[in-house]
């Protein structure tokens, strides 16, 4: 396969899915330009370009140390970049502006352990000014938390549904969430999920959200990006990426999937007994002595994850443009 610039397909390259598409002409909620950021151990983020279409939940993968939170540390204006740039609705992340339309909830749930509930909403009142005291006070309820409690003494659920009733109360147009559900269990979990979705859906909200829970991101997320050494390895919309690839099951010969496959791009060639699994990104007809079916995101992901030599993909909506990115 031919790709425009190493950072995979180029907008030309990518089938046509009519006019209900989201090209690179809908409004970017976040857009970064070759965007690393090196620490004294290295690099934790490198050459990292995208643009992600405002109004989409966008689920952030990768393993451990990947970037994920370097990346949205930058565009909270927590960390600077060392090289490029990134601009949160056209507006770099230490303006007033962006830091007006952004929220960010941080895997440690910062609050201030002495205050109670209410005197941290009131905080969040005071310091913003389109507070949604009714949306944040009903987040509160819903979990049965006492207004008079003091932070310090909830439990680490409690704890996170203030700390998303203060994101929710900002109403922020692009809504940042690290790891965010990772100390709750699955009933809660649910319940917060089923809260983000309704903000969402009522105001167009556009959230990035890092997890390690890929099963959930199916029924969540219609945008996606993957991360894994520092660099972007997937990104696009969810239903584009995975029918963008085959994943192929046959009998194996000589322990090694048939040559036929070759002729296409493979990400990932498993071995099982006398069974071999290939996903690929097909340069043509996959017809052959094997069955080929669209993978699930799970699949997409854990291979893409397992195999860091395959090229990446990004698709026109997440794309950029090589002359785009700084030196």
């Amino acid at each position: 396969m031919t790709t425009s610039n190493e950072a995979g397909y180029g907008p030309d390259q990518w089938p046509d899915h009519g006019p209900g598409h989201d090209g690179p002409a809908a409004e970017s909620a976040i857009e970064a330009r070759g965007v690393g950021r090196r620490y004294r151990r290295g690099w934790a983020l490198r050459d990292c370009s995208f643009r992600l279409p405002a109004g989409r939940i966008c689920g952030l993968v990768g393993p451990n140390g990947a970037g994920k939170t370097t990346l949205m540390a930058v565009a909270a204006n927590l960390l600077e970049p060392t090289t490029g740039t990134l601009r949160v609705f056209g507006a770099a992340p230490e303006s007033a502006e962006a830091g007006r339309r952004t929220a960010f909830l941080a895997q440690e749930k910062p609050l201030f352990r002495r205050f109670t509930v209410a005197e941290t909403l009131r905080l969040g009142r005071e310091l913003n000014p389109d507070w949604d005291q009714r949306a944040a006070e009903d987040i509160v309820r819903a979990g049965n938390v006492p207004f008079h409690a003091r932070i310090g003494t909830l439990s680490g659920g409690q704890r996170t549904r203030v700390a998303f009733a203060v994101a929710f109360g900002k109403r922020p147009d692009l809504l940042l969430l690290d790891e965010p559900l990772s100390d709750l269990d699955p009933l809660v979990r649910h319940e917060m999920m089923s809260t983000l979705l309704a903000q969402v859906a009522e105001r167009g909200t556009t959230v990035l959200m890092s997890t390690h829970m890929l099963a959930e991101l199916e029924n969540t997320c219609d945008y996606l990006l993957a991360i894994a050494d520092g660099g972007l390895r997937l990104a696009g919309e969810v239903d584009e990426l995975r029918t963008a690839h085959a994943l192929l099951t046959g009998v194996q010969s000589d322990g090694q999937a048939p040559q036929e496959v070759a002729r296409h791009t493979v990400i990932e060639t498993r071995v099982s007994g006398r069974q071999f699994t290939s996903l690929i990104r097909p340069d043509g007809p996959v017809s052959g002595p094997w069955q080929a079916s669209t993978p699930s995101l799970e699949e997409l992901l854990l291979s893409y994850l397992r195999s860091p030599q395959a090229p990446p993909l990004i698709s026109p909506s997440s794309y950029v443009g090589p002359q785009a990115v700084a030196a």
